[in-house]
């Protein structure tokens, strides 16, 4: 089904954006802002999901311009939505995760039949006696074994009173008392050793499989990851395609992080790639109840996350005509700092909107390095 909406009122007073939005800084176009507010209205009618909504989702929009001339927009959404990655109004998943008979689902289904599997051993009544047994006797090993010596100890003493008063003969007995009680120690010795060898070994038969079925859930589990990375091929405009995998591997990290290529810039490039659209601009605006976790506010517009979207836009925007990172224009450096307040240990400065406050990636401004300018002896700063 077509996922290209033309707008509901006349863009006709609206120019088209001469250069594709910069997704990590920008200010959204009038055109996706009208956009924003028609997928707002849309989603103000799904009373289904409100529930959802309230806890807040990012949502994107891309404006398009088809080989016909006409232009429309697309629409995505960050993750899934009520459950789903699929709904009518929305651009799909790169790659469906969801698709019921499709590699990945079932190759989850078996992970999870390992999870069930390991569950059960670790609840088994067997197992479960097993090791309460071992625990115990094992308590009851070293209890039984200090009380031997404990004897021991105390008869060593005895023996020690007695030896300056006793026969020959009554000596050989006390010698022959040492001797005994020297083996009976030993033989507890090798009787609880042998016997809480048992135990472990009953213990051991469910640890072992355990500790299999863990093994094969890793592996398993990282190469369904990369199998799933693979799966993302994300084109650009040139029609060049490279996997996530491909993509990631020059980063820090080496491989993507979960939940990439699932994002809303990432759906609406690759859609409007996939129909021979031209994408034109793009904005990306929170719906919802503000995050504990991070800033963000209902209906605002916010800079495509970097960690999960910096390598892959990097890649789908080639071949576009894109607006320059507004950070490195070098607007600040024949503006001088408006100073608020000075003293001998004081600067209150007026800082620019839009100027950083200390150096970052790039030949950027900075409040620091006017500061350094200004105040060229190190001590002060």
């Amino acid at each position: 089904m077509n996922k290209l909406h033309y707008f509901a009122d006349s863009i006709s007073l609206l120019s088209l954006p001469e250069k594709f939005t910069y997704p990590f800084h920008y200010t959204p176009h009038p055109l996706c802002v009208a956009a924003a507010g028609e997928v707002g209205r849309y989603l103000s009618t799904k009373g289904e999901w409100q529930g959802e909504l309230r806890k807040g989702k990012m949502f994107g929009v891309l404006i398009v311009r088809t080989g016909e001339g006409e232009v429309g927009y697309l629409a995505a959404f960050s993750g899934i939505l009520a459950g789903k990655n699929r709904h009518t109004y929305f651009v799909p998943p790169v790659y469906d995760v969801q698709e019921p008979d499709g590699f990945f689902r079932i190759e989850e289904e078996q992970i999870s039949g390992i999870n069930r599997r390991i569950e059960e051993l670790q609840a088994d009544v067997r197992y479960k006696d097993c090791k309460q047994r071992l625990a115990d006797e094992t308590i009851l090993a070293g209890q039984v074994l200090d009380d031997i010596r404990g004897r021991m100890k105390a008869a060593k003493v005895e023996r020690d009173r007695l030896r300056s008063t006793v026969t020959r003969v009554d000596s050989e007995q006390l010698i022959r008392e040492s001797q005994f009680q020297k083996a009976e120690l030993k033989r507890q010795k090798q009787y609880w050793k042998d016997h809480l060898a048992s135990l472990q070994a009953e213990v051991e038969v469910f640890e072992t499989e355990i500790e299999r079925l863990k093994a094969e859930r890793k592996t398993r589990s990282a190469a369904l990851q990369q199998w799933l990375f693979k799966q993302f091929r994300m084109l650009n405009a040139r029609g060049e395609e490279r996997d996530l995998c491909n993509l990631f591997k020059d980063t820090v990290q080496k491989t993507p992080p979960a939940g990439a290529g699932e994002c809303a810039a990432p759906k609406l490039l690759q859609y409007a790639y996939r129909n021979g659209w031209q994408p034109l601009a793009m904005a990306e605006f929170w719906w919802g109840d503000s995050p504990k976790a991070e800033i963000r506010h209902h209906g605002y517009y916010y800079p495509a996350c970097k960690g999960k979207c910096g390598p892959i836009l990097g890649h789908m925007l080639q071949g576009l005509e894109v607006e320059e990172n507004p950070l490195l224009k070098k607007h600040y450096h024949e503006m001088p700092l408006e100073i608020v307040y000075e003293d001998n240990y004081l600067v209150v400065i007026n800082k620019p909107a839009g100027m950083l406050s200390v150096p970052g990636k790039g030949e950027i401004d900075s409040v620091y390095q006017h500061i350094k300018i200004l105040y060229p002896d190190p001590q002060v700063l």
